[in-house]
């Protein structure tokens, strides 16, 4: 399947998995792929997010806030609670006996962030990185895309319809309501009629 894919779509699954590796996920997500797509050689397509508010330097920064920010969840809190262990008595009981900041100055310096080849290699994986099953999904689903389209091949325009169809959680909450997915998934159809 991957024969059928553009330039600019192979450029962005490509790319999807470097981001996933900087931002240091154990996964190609639904939200590398956008992040690729942001990033990718189809310039009109990129005008198109833009114009919907979405670009690169936000949606990676949007992400790496959420990797830093809270390294446990809810859920995670919860289920440390059901056996009985407390994160806001933890969190009380460390800044009692190391100070209020200690969980804070805790946290490592910012590393500066090289994007490319020549990066840093101190702490990343390397090597292949899978991708996560609703990645896998969007793929495919950018295939039923371009043949319910009639079209020849998959473009990146695709890949950005099929995560459209089905976004994951992170990548529903950097594309806004539901409103907001429809204008950009008219807006990004229209762009693939104009190119065909």
């Amino acid at each position: 399947m991957f024969e059928r894919f553009s330039k600019a779509a192979k450029y962005a699954v490509v790319v999807a998995q470097e981001e996933a590796r900087e931002l240091r996920s154990e996964r190609i997500d639904v939200e590398h792929l956008l992040l690729g797509l942001l990033v990718c050689p189809d310039a009109q397509l990129r005008e198109v997010l833009a114009a919907h508010g979405l670009t690169a330097a936000q949606v990676r920064e949007a992400l790496a806030r959420k990797a830093t920010s809270e390294p446990l969840g809810a859920e995670d809190a919860e289920a440390l609670r059901s056996i009985g262990i407390d994160l806001d008595a933890v969190r009380e009981s460390l800044e009692a006996t190391f100070g209020e900041d200690a969980l804070e100055r805790a946290l490592p310096a910012d590393e500066p962030k090289l994007r490319g080849r020549f990066r840093d290699r101190g702490g990343m994986a390397w090597g292949h990185i899978p991708f996560a099953k609703d990645a896998k999904k969007s793929i495919e689903l950018s295939l039923r895309e371009a043949l319910n389209r009639g079209d020849r091949g998959i473009e990146a325009g695709h890949m950005l319809l099929a995560i459209l169809r089905a976004p994951n959680d992170v990548t529903r909450r950097l594309l806004g309501d539901d409103a907001a997915i429809t204008r950009l998934r008219a807006a990004t159809s229209e762009l693939l009629d104009r190119a065909a």
